[in-house]
């Protein structure tokens, strides 16, 4: 964690990839990677389940506030487990690159949105700060709270995943989109109430959180207005004018179940 080059180095990558990627499938046939990913999203439902059971166990252990909680940097066995669950946490994120990656394979192109690519890519790189100078304190209660909440997604996904039988099980998507939303109102909350007190915890670090949940208000309203409000337009050769898609979810017309990407409509999966 001394330097920051492998971080950069594998988001540039991402990047390479999410531009590259379509051109080298362009003239391929999609891959069915249905098993792959139902063991890729249940694996990522236990790493973030592990990363939200570590960092609430130990912060309780050690009194932590969430009002407002400086960093400890002793050799103190739960600080040291809290600093190893947030190490996790930042690992998950670039693992969460391969998203993308299944994306590009089963030629999911719309899925691959300004908002996706974003929030990938700003949260593995982003979080390399956290790691490097805030390895506790403050900085568990955002990655405790959005671990908890990538359980719910990657069940979510896991179950779509599974195949047109788990369809009747999935009419909660659109609260995913709701959750994440609360998320970062309650960040942005706690965050100011830290900057009101005085909190003795990098102001300037306070400030970036603000701002960064703020775009991503801006970037889900945006995805929750124009798919689950905004009138949906008609069919056209047999695409949806006003498709909308978001980490990973899409939501075009006549409401047909996502796996992970994948498209059902009448209980069939497109490209099955």
């Amino acid at each position: 964690m001394q330097s920051p080059f492998p971080t950069l180095t594998i988001s540039t990558i991402y990047l390479l990839t999410v531009w590259l990627g379509p051109k080298w499938m362009k003239t391929r046939e999609p891959f069915q990677l249905r098993f792959l990913l139902v063991v890729y999203n249940f694996g990522m439902v236990l790493l973030n389940f592990f990363i939200f059971k570590e960092l609430f166990l130990s912060s309780r252990a050690r009194g932590y506030s969430y009002v407002c909680q400086t960093v400890d940097y002793s050799d103190n066995v739960y600080e040291v487990r809290i600093a190893a669950a947030l190490w996790w946490y930042y690992v998950s994120k670039g693992i969460e690159y391969l998203d993308t990656v299944f994306f590009i394979l089963r030629k999911k192109f719309n899925q691959i949105s300004f908002l996706h690519v974003y929030h990938h890519f700003t949260m593995f790189t982003l979080w390399w700060i956290g790691i490097k100078w805030v390895a506790g304190g403050q900085a568990f209660f955002g990655a405790q709270m959005n671990s908890f909440i990538h359980v719910i997604m990657y069940m979510y996904y896991g179950l779509a995943a599974c195949g047109p039988k788990f369809q009747k099980y999935l009419w909660w998507k659109r609260y995913l989109t709701i959750l994440q939303l609360v998320q970062f109102h309650v960040t942005i909350g706690h965050t100011a109430l830290s900057i009101y007190i005085d909190c003795p915890f990098p102001k300037w670090m306070h400030w970036g959180v603000i701002f960064y949940a703020v775009t991503f208000i801006f970037l889900f309203g945006n995805f929750y207005y124009r798919t689950y409000k905004l009138p949906k337009e008609p069919v056209k050769n047999g695409k949806i004018a006003n498709g909308a898609v978001a980490n990973g979810v899409s939501k075009p017309e006549n409401n047909p179940v996502v796996e992970n990407g994948k498209k059902q409509k009448k209980g069939k999966a497109k490209g099955e």
